[in-house]
């Protein structure tokens, strides 16, 4: 109804509009634009307004992601640090371990030789002195020996019984003589 309205009041007006508005029938533009208007006020009340306001909220929440997310990555690079600093320390007093138990184990391959060198000395020793004593031992059987022989040997030789006495001095100076002539 309103578009037939324009279009009497242009017919009548004659010329240019009664012109334009048989090829382009400006009543339906005018109708259109005006609709077009009311739908553009009712959108930006109702739902241009909720729509900016969702976009303000989208926007703050991406701005909070994006800090949290910076502030995330900011603490991990500062925990990565911390955690190199700790590999490193505990490197450190890996190697520190590694070279105490290397000295302490040369300091204990030293004190032990020492100890075996000082056992071998002993036992060196021991063994000297075990048979200085077993040659006194034996030397002093074979004098035994020796003078029980002589004794005998003498005996029968000249016949008759020289006293112990006389013939163990006897024969102790014959050894001592012949120990001297070695």
């Amino acid at each position: 109804m309103l578009g037939n309205t324009f279009i009497l009041l242009s017919a009548n007006g004659g010329g240019f509009l009664s012109a334009l508005n048989g090829r382009l029938n400006l009543g339906d533009i005018i109708v259109t634009v005006l609709f077009f208007s009311i739908l553009m006020i009712l959108l930006k009340k109702f739902a241009w307004g909720p729509l900016m306001g969702i976009m303000d909220q989208r926007a703050e929440l991406i701005s909070n992601e994006i800090e949290a997310a910076e502030k995330s990555r900011l603490e991990s690079h500062k925990l990565l640090e911390e955690q190199r600093a700790l590999l490193k320390e505990a490197r450190d007093n890996a190697q520190s371990i590694v070279e105490n138990a290397k000295k302490q184990g040369e300091t204990q391959r030293e004190e032990l030789i020492a100890a075996a060198r000082a056992e071998v000395n002993r036992m060196k020793e021991s063994a000297t002195l075990e048979i200085a004593t077993e040659k006194e031992k034996a030397v002093a059987a074979v004098r035994e020996e020796f003078v029980s022989l002589s004794i005998l040997a003498a005996s029968k030789v000249l016949g008759k019984e020289i006293s112990e006495e006389d013939n163990r001095a006897l024969i102790e100076e014959t050894i001592v003589k012949a120990g001297e002539g070695r």
